[in-house]
């Protein structure tokens, strides 16, 4: 039995007719000396599996007389140990986890709220203030600025070991609640971004596990802008592998709690996410309505990079997902010409990224009957390309060479195939 069960069994086997209600005052009463401290939706999500009451344990065994100690410790896990465990399995073995709809439905489980006042001031080897947390921006920028160059594939072992060696000390070590805050979410950036580095060199089951964690980091922070960005990536993801329902539910809960925002490029991106969900689910109204908003706030918002993830939402970036999304919804005009002002008005200094968006200008140009064009475009995908280790440059090389068949022969056409052939 899972310790839920085991407490709900024994609950109602201890006294007659005892409510979750009456164990939660009991267990007020056992560690402050008064009710009122816990509720029956706690004891609620215990029972069910949706918590693990791991600083309630010592109480709930001595009022309901019930020995814990033989039940798994991996389900008292806190989310820094959990993610901890991730990445040494990562490093250690390179595990390639299957990828499903039920992780990223995971995140939407409420966050452990006593997470970070738990190892706040609590005894450790290390004494963390903010510039142990300043350091973890500045190694996230910098890994991620190499991974947005070259691909994820680059660096990614880089990130684990930085996360799992030096971050796991301080996360071990002292810090105040208000340095633990800011702790947890310089880690949830890295581990997000470990996570797209995962995403980009196709192990796309490991990239979900660390979305995950890097949410729930998040959310134990009590940053909604980090969360709201982690479930972004769930749902993107989702909607690459088609899991369509439950990207459309992680992106409008991404939508959802990014709302209340002041910072415009995060407006942006959340909506343009839910748009894109949308339009995968064939729900063209609602798209298009994200649409408008995305582009109501991209519109307001400064040209130059804030300091969070969500900030580096450029309006390239925006301009070049707001033209896919046309694109499937059907409008190829608009979609060349938001691809076209993603490359040529806003610009993309970064080869990764630039040479996914001359891939799929390519595709649109060659559906609007524009062959010569989407030729050329691609030449200059390739030479974009050269270096870059990224699943997105590989799946735009098998997308092109599967449609070259299907072009009249041409000197353009057949020295494209040779250029693609003499990669693989």
């Amino acid at each position: 039995m899972t310790i839920g069960k085991r407490i709900r069994a024994t609950r109602e086997a201890w006294r007659p007719r005892c409510s979750q209600q009456r164990l939660a005052d009991e267990l007020s009463v056992a560690r402050w000396g008064k009710p009122g401290f816990l509720d029956r939706q706690q004891v609620y999500r215990w029972e069910t599996g949706r918590r693990v009451p791991k600083e309630w344990l010592p109480f709930i065994e001595q009022v309901l007389h019930l020995d814990l100690s033989e039940d798994n410790e991996a389900q008292f896990a806190d989310t820094v140990t959990s993610v901890m465990r991730l990445g040494g399995t990562d490093v250690d073995r390179r595990q390639f986890l299957a990828a499903s709809a039920a992780v990223g439905l995971a995140a939407l489980d409420l966050p452990d709220a006593e997470a970070v006042t738990r190892r706040a001031n609590r005894p450790g080897p290390a004494g963390v203030g903010m510039g142990e947390v300043s350091a973890v921006r500045t190694m996230t920028t910098t890994l991620g600025n190499a991974a947005s160059e070259l691909g994820g594939g680059h660096a990614r072992h880089l990130a684990v070991r930085y996360l799992t060696m030096d971050v796991k000390r301080w996360l071990d070590g002292r810090y105040t609640e208000k340095v633990g805050r800011e702790l947890f979410a310089a880690t949830s950036e890295l581990v997000h971004l470990i996570g797209w580095m995962a995403r980009d060199e196709g192990n796309q089951g490991l990239s979900q596990q660390y979305h995950l964690h890097s949410f729930k980091l998040a959310a134990e922070a009590g940053e909604n802008e980090l969360a709201a960005t982690a479930l972004r990536g769930l749902a993107d993801q989702a909607i690459d592998l088609g899991h369509i329902p439950t990207a459309v539910r992680l992106a409008e809960a991404c939508e959802q709690r990014g709302r209340k925002l002041a910072n415009p490029k995060a407006l942006a991106y959340y909506r343009n996410t839910f748009a894109r969900a949308c339009a995968a689910d064939g729900d063209h109204t609602t798209a298009a309505k994200m649409l408008t908003s995305a582009q109501v706030a991209i519109e307001h918002a400064p040209a130059r990079p804030g300091q969070s993830w969500a900030s580096h939402y450029s309006h390239g970036r925006w301009a070049h997902e707001s033209g896919m999304i046309h694109a499937k919804l059907g409008d190829l005009t608009a979609a060349e010409e938001h691809l076209h002002l993603a490359l040529d008005i806003h610009g993309l200094d970064r080869k990764r990224t630039r040479a996914i968006v001359l891939a799929d200008l390519g595709h649109v140009q060659l559906k609007r009957g524009n062959t010569a064009q989407a030729l050329a475009t691609w030449n200059d995908f390739l030479n974009c390309a050269d270096g870059v280790q990224s699943v997105r440059i590989n799946d735009g090389l098998t997308n092109i060479a599967a449609r070259l068949p299907g072009i009249p022969d041409s000197q353009a056409a057949q020295e494209l195939g040779e250029r693609i052939a003499a990669r693989e």
